[in-house]
């Protein structure tokens, strides 16, 4: 399933997760958190993670397959440390859920009108570029060229995988503001819509400028790396912004 376009954000979210259960970890001891097993409730969390995963591996119904996941790791965690510990992990938990593959349905229904914006606002901008482009829902077509605007370059995933990295980031940096962080995760959504334009505009220029085989070839995989890289430099931009308008509002008022 991870092969896919449409899910290759799950080992991504996979790894960060693992990375931020370490991270948690180390910071145990230090949170002097009581270690009070719950095997009741540990037991019936992790037979329930079972049934899932039963079920889903054999109907091949990936939404109870991948998700069984985090019930079962809860259920570990509560058996052995108990529901302290667990809460201490909580955002450990809540991050796997992104990996967590939605019905396609579901994703089609969503993903349609995302591309179509997208595709617009890359060829509204390469128009006042001077750029010979023009569009037809989601073909975009410039110069001698045409591209697809497919659901890896305006998709979910892109979106999953980037409102996570935000996520990630605040918890990192553990901003004591609750209205900063909500309002942080709201913008991520413009912020990867803003990414997934920046992403399409490469390509667009990378096969008008080398070609077909060069904008569908390794500079193809590459402009995920601009997408990524742009957004994570957005929510910095961002974050240190509202950092910077907290701080004046706050010698503001103390005057």
């Amino acid at each position: 399933m991870w092969s896919e376009d449409r899910h290759a954000h799950g080992p991504i979210v996979f790894l960060v997760s693992l990375w931020f259960f370490y991270y948690k970890a180390k910071l145990l001891q230090e949170a002097k958190i009581s270690v009070i097993p719950s095997p009741l409730a540990g037991w019936s969390i992790l037979l329930l993670g079972l049934v899932f995963y039963v079920i889903g591996r054999s109907q091949t119904f990936y939404i109870f397959e991948v998700g069984s996941l985090v019930l079962v790791l809860l259920g570990i965690v509560l058996i052995f440390w108990g529901a302290k510990v667990a809460q201490h992990f909580w955002f450990a938990f809540f991050f796997m859920l992104f990996m967590v593959p939605l019905p396609a349905s579901v994703v089609d229904a969503l993903t349609q009108p995302m591309k179509v914006a997208v595709s617009y606002a890359a060829e509204f901008i390469l128009y006042h570029l001077d750029y010979p482009v023009a569009r037809s829902g989601v073909i975009i077509t410039i110069g001698q060229y045409q591209l697809l605007v497919a659901d890896a370059c305006a998709g979910l995933n892109s979106l999953f995988t980037l409102e996570a990295l935000g996520l990630l980031y605040m918890n990192v940096m553990r901003h004591e503001s609750a209205f900063r962080n909500a309002l942080l995760a709201i913008l991520i959504v413009p912020i990867s819509f803003a990414s997934n334009v920046t992403r399409v505009m490469v390509l667009s220029l990378i096969t008008y400028y080398w070609g077909d085989s060069a904008g569908q070839g390794f500079l193809h995989e590459f402009s995920g790396m601009v997408l990524f890289i742009t957004a994570l430099l957005l929510i910095i931009g961002v974050d240190s912004m509202l950092r910077a308008i907290t701080v004046a509002w706050s010698k503001r008022r103390a005057r």
